[in-house]
């Protein structure tokens, strides 16, 4: 069995910092992509961000010189740290990853997601 568990959400204030962390866990063969999803109200899951297993990054335009992705490999844990933040960026945040159990055997993996709020 595999667990994907996130941490870190919250209340932050606008222009504040905060930071997710996504840890994997269980029968890992290999992790592929991992990334950061949102949700606002009314609105549909967009990506944010995404980092491979050799360190490619994507980041959405809207978060673009505010949030960073990384990840720890030998933890399998992805991070997503975000700087100055908006009323905007209020949403609920999952992380997905692509995990393989065995050489030919996967899938995508999400976590329960997490609320977080930028408010004054």
């Amino acid at each position: 069995q595999v667990q994907l568990v996130e941490s870190g959400g919250g209340l932050v204030r606008p222009g504040g910092s905060l930071t997710l962390s996504c840890a994997a866990s269980g029968r890992i063969f290999s992790i592929s992509d991992m990334a950061w999803y949102r949700q606002a109200p009314g609105k549909e899951r967009e990506l944010v961000a995404s980092v491979g297993s050799g360190g490619s990054i994507t980041l959405a335009d809207s978060v673009k010189g505010r949030f960073t992705i990384s990840r720890d490999n030998a933890k399998n844990t992805t991070y997503l740290q975000m700087n100055r933040v908006k009323p905007e960026d209020t949403a609920v945040y999952y992380c997905q990853a692509g995990i393989r159990t065995t050489a030919t055997t996967g899938g995508f993996y999400w976590t329960q997601g997490t609320q977080v709020t930028v408010s004054s």
